[in-house]
């Protein structure tokens, strides 16, 4: 006999008591996004509607929003190559994102960006990042604005597993450390920096063991379940709204497709990557919100049904937009220093 959702819910890990339905359900509806806003754009580039590569974050939607559920829109978030799904994390609108990766006038960044510039400062997106490494310093000097601002705000980098090995890294660490700011530092592990494992790349077992160097929280959490995430993400946000500092926080993931459209997978098994599918966040997700009366089984299939259509419309609107003009092509282009 299968248990009431009252006592299901009651009985519930406390991410599913302490979040009420409709932000459980929003987090899935999140999800659904960003895995067929990636399917969507390389169906797209597959159909030669786009072009140049992009680096797609199927297998990693859990990590992308468990972390940033609970912040809000003054909250700033920096991002990497591998970004979208961050992007849809913190409120971005798909087709406006499908518009920046078609390279439409309509587009975020006025098409200028595109798949790995996407920057979004309405909603705390302060842009996604080509250079490995390249928003953890960024994120660092919003926190210090933050900071010296008196807010109680917090700034979130997401980086992989390869940015830990860049200098920029262990600097902006330890910046974030001894000025106590309200960082919290979300690495991605997928377990490969483009081909390489980290089993080859690094000396110590996880990111997070770098933490005790500066003197900060380092934890471990499964990123392809988005109730470990959350918990430890809440808790880091909640350290740096109370001024106590940093946080570094490891995501165990992966990625099921290649490092880029041009990644033909030659250092990853078969098994490995089916091991790792059989691990799907939503899958597991959905699981979990019918098990605990959160959702019915009608509602996850409406909650799919809508992202299919959010989706579908976000490419038509991008196919119908803006090419720039070819005479603006330095528009929104500037430098600095005396002129040669």
């Amino acid at each position: 006999m299968k248990p009431s959702p009252r006592k299901a819910a009651a009985n519930a890990r406390p991410f599913y008591r302490y979040r009420d339905a409709a932000q459980l359900k929003e987090a899935l509806r999140r999800m659904y996004l960003i895995r067929r806003f990636e399917e969507g754009a390389e169906e797209a580039y597959m159909r030669g509607l786009i072009h140049g590569t992009m680096h797609l974050s199927i297998g990693q939607e859990a990590s992308a929003v468990g972390s940033t559920m609970a912040l809000r829109t003054t909250d700033y978030i920096t991002s990497t190559h591998r970004g979208h799904g961050h992007c849809i994390g913190k409120g971005a609108d798909p087709k406006l994102m499908f518009a920046e990766f078609f390279g439409k006038e309509e587009g975020y960044c006025r098409g200028r960006g595109g798949s790995m510039h996407i920057a979004d400062v309405a909603t705390g997106n302060l842009g996604a990042n080509g250079i490995v490494a390249g928003g953890i310093p960024i994120a660092v000097g919003a926190a210090l604005a933050i900071k010296r601002q008196k807010r109680d705000d917090v700034a979130m980098c997401f980086f992989g597993d390869g940015a830990s090995n860049e200098g920029a890294f262990h600097e902006a660490l330890n910046m974030a450390a001894i000025w106590k700011l309200p960082v919290v530092f979300v690495c991605e592990n997928n377990k490969y920096g483009m081909s390489v494992s980290t089993e080859r790349s690094m000396a110590v077992s996880n990111v997070s063991d770098r933490a005790v160097g500066y003197g900060m929280p380092g934890i471990i959490v499964d990123g392809n379940n988005i109730a470990d995430v959350a918990e430890a993400i809440d808790e880091a946000i909640a350290r740096g709204r109370r001024g106590e500092g940093p946080t570094l926080v490891e995501c165990k993931t992966y990625r099921t497709r290649g490092h880029s459209r041009s990644d033909r997978n030659r250092y990853r098994t078969k098994e490995e990557i089916e091991e790792w599918k059989a691990r799907d966040p939503i899958a597991h997700f959905e699981a979990e919100l019918v098990s605990h009366g959160i959702a019915s089984e009608d509602e996850v299939a409406a909650i799919r049904a809508a992202a299919e259509v959010e989706i579908a419309d976000g490419i038509q609107f991008a196919q119908g937009g803006t090419d720039p003009d070819t005479s603006e092509v330095t528009r929104d282009v500037y430098t600095t220093g005396a002129a040669a």
